[in-house]
């Protein structure tokens, strides 16, 4: 079985415009947001690695003021452990708002408010890093230091190496630092111009700057009104194509159709405009032509009459027999020439026909004439249609096969089309002629006889009448013998 392929691409032109513009609006948003989380995160690293510069540069000038004791001293009061407080409350060289200075050792824990503020949810949503932290940090601290003093940063190898904390400046990287769990901690190592050292640990987000959950909240609602707006735009252009189709669909089954509203856009009352103008340039033609022909059809009976009169009077049988035959075949070609052109107009409503009932009585009257008519299968429904157009089709088709192919055989088939197969025991036709027979008035060469040859326009009357239903007729020649005709009818969904 041949596996079905599923679009996610809409097939409709409505659903292409939304998703297309739903799409561009998506992505326009989130070229947005790479670009706020960009200069967000630009901005945060700028300031952090200033603060940080700042803080670390004013313990390194404290120490530098030290004796080399006191300074061994207080690197290791400063110096915290995994778990300790955070030794970077400090603000070195000033007294500590609770009283607090580096002579005093560990700082205390953070204030009660600002605790609550670290054990508060989280409620920013972060974009990837973009810049780099480590040669940006350098170049601060080396700026703030002087030459004097040697730096250099690098990510921390060792998280139990003794190092003096240096916490986030900014509440928001307090509250990633509390609750993030993949930050990405850095050591700076600063020497002193006595040759002794000091390391600072600072942490970096790894996932880059943080964006406030309500920036989100507001393009989600953005994309919905655009969404929103777009879906009214669309339908005010896909709706009068879809009604400019169902127009046309519905010119192919009888040229009496209301005209179109001529209105949305300008190219769309074009459209409508010329829909209707061909429509009614249609019509009269076929009126027209209607006309002439039943013109024609009136002036032909007064001579074929008189001429039958005169060949009543002739006292050849033989003659008057070829004559007669000859006549009664020219008002076979009138009477039939009009009913085309008049099937093309034919202003019958569409009515829900039980096509069972229809094909039993075509069986019903032709066995009546001696024919061998069988049928295979029914519809599941009734089909809406024309029941005099639709008989008369398939009593052409089933009429040709009688005649051509000794008996006929009716096939249904029914679903999402009603499927009419019509097939005979004749020899068929010629491959090149399957499509000709269709043409009005045309024959098979080896069927012009007085018996057998009509007029050729049964299959072409047959295929108006489909395609004034919206199917098809086409024939075609069967492998074990005989001609198929194949009629469909899709079903109205």
């Amino acid at each position: 079985m041949r596996a079905m392929r599923v679009s996610l691409w809409p097939q409709s032109l409505f659903g292409r415009l939304i998703a297309a513009s739903a799409l561009a609006v998506l992505l326009a948003h989130a070229a947005g947001l790479f670009l706020i989380a960009q200069e967000r995160e630009h901005f945060v690293l700028q300031g952090s690695v200033r603060e940080w510069s700042r803080r670390i540069a004013e313990i390194t000038f404290a120490l530098q003021a030290m004796s080399p004791a006191e300074r061994v001293a207080t690197i290791g009061r400063l110096s915290s452990q995994p778990g300790s407080p955070p030794a970077a409350w400090l603000h070195h060289g000033e007294p500590h708002e609770h009283g607090w200075s580096p002579e005093h050792g560990h700082p205390p824990d953070p204030p009660h408010a600002l605790r609550h503020q670290w054990s508060s949810p989280l409620i920013f949503i972060h974009l990837p890093l973009l810049s780099d932290l480590e040669p940006t940090l350098r170049e601060q601290l080396r700026t703030a230091l002087g030459t004097s003093y040697g730096v250099s940063v690098s990510p921390t190898a060792d998280l139990s190496k003794p190092a003096i904390l240096i916490s986030a400046p900014f509440f928001e990287a307090h509250e990633l630092e509390a609750h993030e769990g993949g930050e990405q901690p850095y050591d700076v190592t600063v020497r002193f111009p006595d040759s002794d050292t000091a390391v600072f640990r600072v942490t970096r987000m790894q996932r880059g700057a943080p964006l406030p959950r309500n920036l989100f909240i507001n393009l989600i609602l953005l994309v919905i009104i655009m969404v929103i707006v777009l879906y009214v735009a669309a339908r005010s252009i896909t709706r009068p194509l879809s009604e400019l189709a169902r127009a046309a669909d519905s010119l192919g089954r009888g040229t009496r159709q209301p005209k179109l509203a001529e209105q949305g856009a300008r190219e769309l009352r074009d459209a409508a405009r010329a829909f209707n103008t061909m429509q009614d340039r249609l019509r009269r033609y076929l009126d027209s032509r209607t006309r002439v022909l039943a013109a024609m059809s009136h002036d032909l009976k007064t001579p074929l009459t008189r001429l039958r009169l005169q060949v009543e009077m002739l006292e050849n049988p033989a003659l008057q027999a070829r004559i007669g035959t000859e006549l009664d075949e020219m008002e076979s070609m009138v009477r039939e020439a009009l009913a085309l052109f008049r099937g093309l107009d034919d202003e019958q409503l569409p009515v829900p026909i039980d096509i069972n009932g229809l094909l039993a009585n075509l069986q019903a009257e032709f066995s009546e004439m001696g024919a061998d008519v069988s049928v295979v299968g029914k519809a599941l429904q009734p089909f809406t249609g024309k029941p005099q157009a639709l008989k008369r089709c398939l009593t052409n088709l089933v009429a040709n096969a009688v005649k051509f192919g000794t008996r006929a055989l009716l096939l249904v088939e029914d679903g999402a089309a009603l499927v009419i197969r019509v097939r005979d025991e004749g020899p068929g036709i010629p491959a090149e002629e399957l499509e000709r027979v269709f043409e009005p008035f045309y024959r098979i060469e080896s069927s012009r006889n007085r018996d057998t040859g009509g007029t050729g326009l049964g299959l072409s009357i047959a295929r108006d009448i489909a395609q004034a239903h919206g199917g098809s007729l086409t024939v075609g020649n069967l492998p074990q013998g005989g001609l198929e005709a194949l009629l469909t009818l899709p079903r109205a969904h």
